[in-house]
């Protein structure tokens, strides 16, 4: 029975998910998982080699290999493969569909092979651009780091078709699992292969979870029809290969943008004292958690639906779709904001601060994670519009927006770090993600007589007013934990209280504002939520150009 259940449910999933709430709640609940993994990969990281050079290494190591896969993967997967293949099942032509999928995957292998060996052999040169403030044995460590990683591109690749597959087909349950196993590799490179190996080990964790990345979504791709046709020339010959190929161009150059952000980072935390990469990279983690679970689990699970929608020209359900996933969003990420922007000291203390994560480390990483905090709404809904262009099939507006958000970005670097070091890099990436964000929403909203732009205002007003009270109680409640004499604050268990009870505190007032401001989103996720406590099916009747509560 229990094989059966996991045959069933967990693997084969014959039943996709029908609607963006229930593909949403599916990928924030395992991402919820894996974001929590993740943080304990963080503490991991922090207490056992503290913000030094080891972890400079290590960050600076993912850039070149992250370079390829964004390039060669990303750029086909969001803007171009998914659509495509999306186009085709909803037009009922299922074998040009897998044929297109096989294609796309031989191309992806071959290319990420050539330019993972080229870069591979010149990666000495390679990374005395991207960190120049490394010398010596640093320099050696990252050259060294960053050949092993040139693995996971690969792995990361295979899989990042299987789980473009799974995402058109709304299977978002393995795919949702998928990076979960990727973090628990990572930590079984902290615990297992360091103390083996030394630090190379956690080069050799990102492999193996790259590896079970892989190895978790192929018997559900399988299942569903995916044949792997290892005829390389065909694949050029395809006219829907060749429309991915034409899509993901102007995305691949805008992701192209994005890599050239982070390799600025690189460049720039590289030349600062030790351990600045790895502090901009812990605060970023953090925020990374509402990041992921909202912003980017909501542009994943309505992007099918949008896609679909923009095939049909049905505007109404697009507009329908991306206004209610618009708000669904920003009803979590901005009192969760104002949180972490209370809270900031609180979080890092409890997440990173022990072993060799000293007390400098701690107060540069919570100086940064505020000033993400600042723009981390905009961050959130970045993903989700620019979806909405791809699912358009225009993948050059947020090219042209990422190319000039570079410029803002790269002008602000210059102008902030001197004085403000690691805490410029931060403050110059959130300028950066504002303006990406108005950018992006100011020229979608040319493209329709309106977004629901009023039911928008209204529901953003309201949560912006029960985020300001819950962040009233949570500085209130913090405040007086720290009159208590009984709490120690010196103590990890003094501060988890402190964040604990804040926390809590803040929550109970802003379900409070959402009861007496009658915010739909709330009454949304409550209803859903108690569906899917209670097991209830009604869920998957919602029509799918409608985008429900999660």
């Amino acid at each position: 029975m229990i094989k059966r259940f996991i045959k069933s449910r967990l693997i084969l999933n014959p039943d996709p998910s029908k609607s963006v709430a229930s593909a949403a709640f599916v990928i924030t609940m395992a991402g919820l998982v894996s974001r929590l993994l993740g943080l304990f990969r963080d503490r991991m990281l922090a207490s056992t080699f503290g913000a030094g050079d080891t972890l400079d290494v290590y960050y600076a190591a993912f850039r070149i290999p992250d370079l390829i896969y964004n390039l060669l993967i990303l750029g086909a997967l969001s803007a171009a493969f998914i659509p495509v293949f999306t186009s085709l099942l909803t037009k009922e032509k299922k074998e040009e569909a897998w044929k297109m999928a096989g294609g796309v995957l031989n191309l992806a292998i071959l290319a990420i092979a050539v330019f993972s060996i080229i870069f591979a052999v010149f990666a000495p040169w390679l990374m005395k651009l991207i960190t120049p403030g490394f010398s010596g044995e640093k320099m050696q460590m990252v050259v060294y780091f960053t050949r092993i990683m040139f693995l996971s591109p690969l792995l990361l690749g295979i899989s990042g078709v299987f789980g473009g597959v799974l995402t058109s087909l709304k299977r978002f349950l393995i795919y949702s699992i998928a990076p979960l196993l990727y973090n628990v590799g990572i930590i079984i490179g902290i615990l297992v292969f360091v103390p083996l190996m030394g630090p190379i080990g956690l080069a050799w964790g990102v492999v193996f979870g790259a590896l079970m990345h892989m190895l978790t979504q192929y018997p559900a791709v399988r299942h569903a029809g995916f044949k792997i046709d290892w005829n390389f020339l065909l694949a050029f010959k395809n006219s829907d290969i060749r429309k991915v190929l034409r899509l993901m161009l102007p995305r691949t150059l805008g992701i192209a943008v994005n890599q050239v952000n982070l390799v600025v980072i690189t460049i720039f935390a590289s030349l600062l004292s030790a351990g600045s990469l790895a502090i901009f990279n812990f605060a970023q983690g953090l925020q990374g958690v509402t990041l992921g679970l909202f912003g980017i689990s909501f542009a994943i699970a309505v992007f099918p639906v949008l896609s679909s929608a923009a095939a049909r020209e049905e505007k109404n359900g697009f507009i329908s779709a991306f206004s209610d996933t618009f708000r669904q969003i920003l009803f979590f990420v901005i009192p969760l904001s104002i949180f972490i922007l209370v809270l900031r000291a609180q979080i890092v203390r409890v997440v990173l601060g022990s072993g060799k994560f000293d007390w400098e480390d701690t107060i540069l990483t919570f100086q940064c994670l505020g000033i993400f905090s600042l723009s981390l709404f905009a961050q959130s809904l970045v993903p989700l519009l620019a979806r909405a262009f791809y699912a358009l099939h225009d993948t050059k507006t947020p090219f042209y927006v990422a190319l000039v958000t570079e410029i803002i970005n790269i002008s602000a670097v210059v102008l902030l770090i001197d004085k403000y070091q690691v805490l410029g890099l931060a403050a110059a990436f959130s300028i950066a993600s504002v303006f990406q964000m108005i950018a992006l929403l100011f020229i979608l909203r040319t493209r329709f007589p309106s977004l629901d732009d009023r039911n928008i205002i209204i529901s953003v007003s309201k949560v912006a007013a029960a985020s300001f009270l819950a962040g009233l109680a949570v500085q209130l409640t913090k405040y007086q934990i720290t009159r208590i004499p009984m709490i120690n604050l010196d103590t990890f268990l003094g501060v988890f209280i402190q964040l604990a009870a804040a926390g809590i505190m803040g929550l109970v007032f802003f379900i409070g504002g959402c009861y007496l401001l009658q915010i739909e989103e709330f009454f949304r996720f409550k209803a859903s939520l108690t569906r899917k406590l209670f097991r209830s099916r009604k869920v998957i009747t919602e029509d799918l150009t409608e985008a429900g509560g999660i």
